[in-house]
C-alpha cells in the first residue's frame, strides 16, 4: 500500500508530493469464520435414506425382520459350507450384496444416532473433497473390507453384522489425511468455501510426524480397544463389531489415494513427494 509523504517524490510518477492511491488491503491467512464441516448434498440424502430404512423396518413383522436380515444382513455363516443349519436367501447374489447392505441396517436408534452424526462430520469432509459418486464408491468399498475383516476373525458364526460403522471409519481415516493441514477444515488458517477441502493430502509415511494425527488415531483404537477387551473378559460376544472397523479404517488409509481426484488416477500424493 502506498503512503502520501509530501517531503518526498514518488518512485512511480516522480511528483512531488505524491498522490495517495486507494488500495484495497487483503488479509493474509484471516482465520475463516465459516462452519467447520458443511454437509453436501450426498452426505445428507445418505443419512435420510438410513433413517427411512430404519423407519421402515420398525412396520416389519417379526418374520419378516428375520428374513430381511438373513438378505441383507452380514453373517459369516453365509460363507461356510459345513453350515446346514439354515438356508441363506439370495444364493451367491447375497454372497456378494451383503458386504456391503449390511451397512444400511441399524439395531436401534442411538446405534443409527452415533453413525449418522460421525458421518455428518467427518463424511462431509470426503465428500466435498471426492464428490458424490467417489463417495458413494468409497463408502461401499471401506464396508466391504471392514466386513471380510470381521469374517476372517468369525468365520461360520451366525450372529449377523449391521451399522455403517465399517464405512464411516473408513471416511474418518480418509478424511484424517487432509483435514488437519494448513488450509484444511480443522487445521490452522482454514482456507473459505471448498478450498479447504482440497489442500494437498499428508502423504501416508507422513501421517505419523503430525501430533493432532496420532493423537486423534490413538484415541479412535483406544475406544475400539475398550470393546475388545470387554468381549475378552466377558466371555462373550462383542455387541460392536470392532474388527470390522479396524478393517474399515485401515482400508480408508489404504484406499485414500485411489479415490481422491485431484490428479489423475488418484495419484495425488505424488504431488507431496515430487
Amino acid at each position: 500500500m502506498m503512503e502520501a509523504f509530501p517531503d518526498h517524490k514518488c518512485v512511480a510518477c516522480f511528483s512531488s508530493p505524491c498522490v495517495p492511491i486507494e488500495t484495497v488491503r487483503e488479509p493474509i491467512l484471516e482465520p475463516s469464520r465459516e462452519p467447520i464441516f458443511n454437509a453436501p448434498p450426498v452426505v445428507g440424502w445418505t443419512i435420510a435414506a438410513l433413517v427411512a430404512i430404519h423407519i421402515a423396518r420398525g412396520f416389519l413383522g417379526s418374520e419378516d425382520e428375520l428374513q430381511m436380515l438373513l438378505l441383507f444382513a452380514f453373517i459369516p455363516a453365509r460363507f461356510d459350507p459345513a453350515f446346514t443349519q439354515a438356508v441363506f436367501p439370495g444364493g451367491i447374489g447375497g454372497d456378494i450384496w451383503t458386504f456391503v447392505t449390511y451397512a444400511g441396517l441399524h439395531g436401534d436408534v442411538m446405534h443409527l444416532g452415533v453413525n449418522c452424526i460421525w458421518l455428518l462430520a467427518f463424511g462431509s469432509a470426503v465428500a466435498w473433497r471426492f464428490g458424490s459418486v467417489r463417495f458413494l464408491a468409497f463408502m461401499a468399498a471401506t464396508a466391504a473390507l471392514g466386513a471380510a475383516t470381521h469374517l476372517l476373525f468369525h468365520f461360520g458364526e451366525i450372529t449377523p453384522v449391521i451399522g455403517a460403522s465399517a464405512a464411516i471409519s473408513g471416511l474418518t481415516a480418509a478424511a484424517i489425511r487432509f483435514v488437519f493441514e494448513a488450509g484444511g477444515p480443522l487445521g490452522a488458517f482454514r482456507r473459505r468455501g471448498r478450498a479447504a477441502f482440497a489442500v494437498p493430502a499428508v502423504p501416508l509415511g507422513d501421517l505419523w510426524r503430525s501430533r493432532q494425527i496420532v493423537v486423534f488415531v490413538a484415541i479412535w483404537f483406544a475406544i475400539n480397544l475398550v470393546y475388545a477387551l470387554s468381549a475378552v473378559f466377558s466371555g462373550a460376544s462383542s455387541p460392536v463389531a470392532w474388527e470390522a472397523h479396524i478393517g474399515g479404517f485401515i482400508a480408508g488409509l489404504l484406499l485414500f489415494p485411489v479415490f481422491d481426484p485431484k490428479l489423475p488416477f488418484g495419484l495425488n500424493d505424488l504431488r507431496r513427494r515430487a
